[in-house]
């Protein structure tokens, strides 16, 4: 029997996972006599932590585009960043910090948050500092090296009585969001299966010996911290359930580039009711696919991940790819809105402690040959 998912349907699932406050970026803000958006009274200043590819492609146009926060100051150990950033972004010498004098954040009004996105084992002693500060965190995902970190941080911010949410960006997504809800509506009956796998073949072109972060053990690299937390954080979502036990293998291809860290992973999740989710991470292959398998059909995104063009389909025929003008804008505009409400974050630091520790039993499952780690 096939079960039509309507748009009703739909709807009302999505109200129930609170999609309703998670809709595209309306457009609403003023402008200036040069068309360019005008900062609201109530906008939420961000620090950015790390200047990289991430934060110079996609956060920096993000708190541009972003109605309730913006760009107000940046932190880096790379001077020579500096003068590019404050003349695009036109941040003032008092809001510029190094990682040595990163403390005196404290004494600026003029920012209420920070978003660490820097390289991962700076994740926690950054944020402990922050919070310290009396600052806000955003931080990127994996949120630490492991649980331990990540609860660490949890408790600091809680002392200091400041917001900790991690860089889960899909979480704010609506597609994603839809899948949110049907783990919930089941509206094609109970999850038997899921499929989740996140990665890209990189590396083929570099230098052996030029080692970027992401291919550094004390760093927090290989692909597992790296895209796999996109396969492990989906497949939690889409069941709507906490694994019990997992098993794990890590593969390398490439010793040359990978020594130390794994290329690949794959990795099964198992549940309570004994559901199972079968999970890949590399940076080695191409894959990019979310799958649910039920009891009367099937839905995926495919991409899942990417940062646009997410498309859904269902067993019986149904589509659907609501766009989002700008995942990161929205995901800062949600973040900005809790702390200018007082209102829990969407993705809190919690969330990332979750994620962390099965990170720790899949690394603990690959080295010891893939036996069965009980969470």
């Amino acid at each position: 029997m096939t079960l039509e998912f309507t748009r009703r349907q739909l709807l009302a699932a999505m109200a129930g996972a609170g999609i309703g406050a998670s809709l595209p970026l309306r457009a609403e803000s003023a402008m200036d006599n040069n068309g360019k958006r005008t900062r609201r009274k109530d906008s939420v200043g961000v620090a950015l932590v790390g200047l990289g590819g991430y934060a110079t492609h996609q956060l920096a146009p993000g708190l541009q585009l972003a109605e309730h926060c913006h760009l107000a100051g940046i932190v880096t150990g790379s001077p020579h960043k500096i003068p590019a950033w404050q003349e695009k972004h036109g941040i003032p010498d008092r809001n510029v910090y190094s990682y040595d004098d990163f403390d005196r954040i404290a004494d600026n009004p003029d920012i209420q948050a920070v978003y660490i996105v820097t390289p991962n084992d700076l994740h926690m002693p950054l944020t402990l500092r922050a919070a310290n500060a009396g600052k806000h965190v955003w931080c990127e995902k994996p949120m630490a090296m492991d649980a331990a970190e990540g609860q660490k941080m949890v408790d600091a911010c809680r002392r200091n009585k400041v917001q900790l949410t991690i860089g889960y960006r899909l979480q704010h997504e609506p597609n994603t969001r839809r899948l949110m809800a049907m783990a919930r509506e089941q509206p094609y009956g109970r999850i038997l299966k899921i499929r989740a796998d996140a990665g890209f073949n990189a590396y083929d072109d570099v230098d052996p010996a030029h080692k970027p972060w992401r291919r550094l053990p004390q760093h927090g690299g290989g692909a597992m911290y790296d895209m796999g937390v996109y396969s492990l954080n989906a497949a939690r979502y889409t069941k709507g359930q906490e694994p019990v036990a997992v098993t794990a293998r890590q593969e390398v291809r490439r010793p040359q580039l990978f020594d130390g860290v794994d290329e690949t992973m794959r990795f099964t999740l198992e549940f309570a009711d004994g559901s199972v989710a079968e999970c890949a991470t590399s940076f080695g292959e191409d894959m990019n696919t979310l799958r649910a398998d039920c009891e009367r059909g099937w839905y995926e995104l495919s991409p899942f991940q990417t940062y646009d063009g997410l498309k859904g389909r269902t067993s019986d025929g149904q589509t659907f790819a609501d766009a989002v003008p700008h995942q990161q804008a929205r995901q800062m505009d949600d973040d900005a809105l809790a702390i200018l409400r007082g209102t829990a974050p969407l993705v809190p630091g919690e969330e990332g402690v979750r994620d962390m520790r099965v990170v720790d039993a899949i690394y603990a499952s690959a080295r010891d040959g893939g036996q069965r780690i009980v969470l």
